[in-house]
């Protein structure tokens, strides 16, 4: 049966599918199939986009979809707690948090400097590889457009990358531990995550300010949220397209 709802939608505020499709990157054929061909449905960004052009609730243009009372309270339950920055959070969170993992131990940074100077986060680092538990480490690239403008932003110039060069330093000694793997990225960053199975923390990046000063979001994954999955697919994607290193010094390398 056609999603005449969404068809009506569209009707009502005097659209054609081509323009829906245009605002939302995507073929007047596709918007056609989601109406006629409902099982079809788009996904789950697009359908929020949708429901944000039509002024609709997400749940009337698709009825077995959750209304957005009921996301947010999903929402709401995966946090844990808000800090307004990172400065005043205590430093042993993170090596308790990364101490119960078992299958999923990620650090997504530019440098994350700091975290390289604390014994009892490497510890935990050498007790997870000898335990069998995968360690994913993703740096800044040093060489890229990216660490260089954050650098700017952050009002510390090429200090940016010194400061990774300095942390895979300290990180020496963790390569070629079993398990535990470094890559560098060249992304534009919107958060710092550090992930330990289906708890992490995010640590957002404010424009001018280091991210010490900027806040952080503590968050488990529950049945219904999707806030932790937003991040956690953020940082596969990052993973999948950083380059692997074997050294601290293959950092030095020709930037693609």
């Amino acid at each position: 049966m056609p999603n005449e709802r969404l068809r009506g939608a569209i009707v009502d505020l005097g659209m054609t599918f081509e323009e829906v499709g245009d605002r939302l990157g995507v073929s007047a054929k596709t918007v056609e199939r989601w109406i006629n061909e409902p099982k079809r449905k788009p996904y789950r960004r697009f359908q929020y986009a949708a429901a944000s052009l039509l002024r609709c609730e997400l749940s009337y243009l698709w009825p077995d979809e959750r209304t957005s009372d009921e996301i947010t309270a999903a929402g709401n339950a995966e946090l844990v707690k808000l800090y307004p920055h990172r400065s005043v959070v205590m430093q042993s969170l993170w090596p308790t948090l990364y101490a119960r993992a078992t299958r999923q131990f990620d650090v997504l940074v530019y440098s994350g400097f700091w975290l390289t100077e604390d014994p009892a986060f490497i510890r935990v680092v050498r007790e997870k590889s000898a335990a069998g538990v995968p360690i994913r480490f993703m740096l800044g690239d040093p060489l890229s457009q990216a660490v260089a403008v954050r650098g700017e932003d952050e009002g510390i110039g090429s200090a940016m990358a010194a400061k990774i060069r300095n942390a895979l330093v300290n990180y020496g000694s963790l390569f070629g531990l079993p398990g535990v793997e470094f890559r560098l990225h060249d992304t534009t960053l919107y958060n710092s995550i550090y992930r330990s199975d289906d708890e992490m923390l995010a640590n957002g990046h404010l424009y001018g300010v280091g991210a010490y000063m900027a806040p952080v979001l503590h968050l488990q994954r529950v049945p219904g949220g999707e806030l932790f999955d937003a991040y956690a697919e953020s940082l596969e994607r990052v993973w999948e397209t950083a380059r692997p290193i074997s050294s601290p010094t293959d950092c030095e390398g020709t930037h693609a």
